[in-house]
């Protein structure tokens, strides 16, 4: 098996890492940087979400463990005091797996170039100085007129980050579904939204005109964008997956709840 370790610079991860990396060597694991089977993660959701842009065009053939060295993340289901565990499961690996869901983002600037993005939690756009009014479609048809800071636009796995923090659904991650939701919407007399989360069937897909600014951010998970001026954004379900290796693959609801509420403990 071909395993590569990718981690922070805290050191309690600098530590969690060189003892896996010893115990992977002494375990005979092949340690592959380049092409690895299995990508072992060690810090946070943070970090993982950086793992998976790093390696997003080896999705196909990569999975993932999470191990944190703080808090539990959505994503993460080993501690950093289970290193030893955690190389046994790897000894005893079958192949298991549990996917996800992920955003397919298509941008089209007005000069007739294009960029395209895979997101794991969650695309932006939002404009730097006023207020934002763009078009939105849904599978092609017009929809409504936006007017306000900015859209959310998230997978499953990402409605328990940013959209949650803007009135979004906790959607579970087994379903092939996008969200988006208002960034403080304008609603009067004059300009008028749904002002309601939307959540779209995996067969459909969202689309964004922006009125030509200049000054529009665009964000795809932590990265942030500033792109050409902008004449759509296409948001659906990729293509793509992201698979984790499911030893002992926390159930979701269980996550959800130690994350938000932690009435158990």
């Amino acid at each position: 098996m071909r395993v590569t370790v990718f981690h922070n610079s805290i050191p309690a991860s600098i530590t969690a890492a060189q003892k896996l990396m010893k115990l992977l060597k002494s375990g005979h694991f092949e340690l592959d940087e380049r092409h690895p089977e299995v990508v072992v993660t060690i810090g946070g959701d943070g970090t993982l979400l950086s793992a998976f842009h790093r390696y997003a065009d080896q999705l196909n053939s990569i999975r993932f463990i999470g191990v944190h060295t703080g808090h539990l993340g959505f994503y993460t289901d080993w501690r950093d005091f289970e290193i030893e565990d955690l190389v046994i499961a790897l000894k005893e690996d079958s192949g298991q797996s549990v996917s996800y869901p992920l955003l397919d983002v298509q941008a089209t600037y007005a000069d007739a170039t294009s960029a395209h993005y895979l997101a794991l939690n969650e695309s932006t756009l939002k404009r730097l100085n006023g207020t934002m009014r763009t078009e939105v479609y849904i599978k092609g048809d017009f929809f409504e007129s936006f007017r306000g800071d900015g859209l959310c636009v998230s997978t499953p796995t990402g409605s328990t980050a940013y959209s949650k923090s803007n009135g979004g659904a906790v959607i579970h991650p087994r379903l092939d579904a996008l969200q988006m939701t208002e960034i403080a919407s304008i609603n009067n007399r004059v300009f008028r939204t749904l002002s309601s989360p939307i959540i779209t069937a995996p067969d459909e897909w969202v689309t964004l005109e922006p009125t030509g600014r200049d000054d529009y951010v665009m964000t795809v998970d932590q990265f942030v964008i500033n792109p050409p001026t902008i004449k759509q954004i296409r948001y659906k379900i990729a293509k793509e997956r992201i698979h984790f290796a499911r030893y002992r693959h926390m159930h979701f609801w269980d996550r959800v709840e130690d994350a938000f509420i932690g009435a158990k403990h």
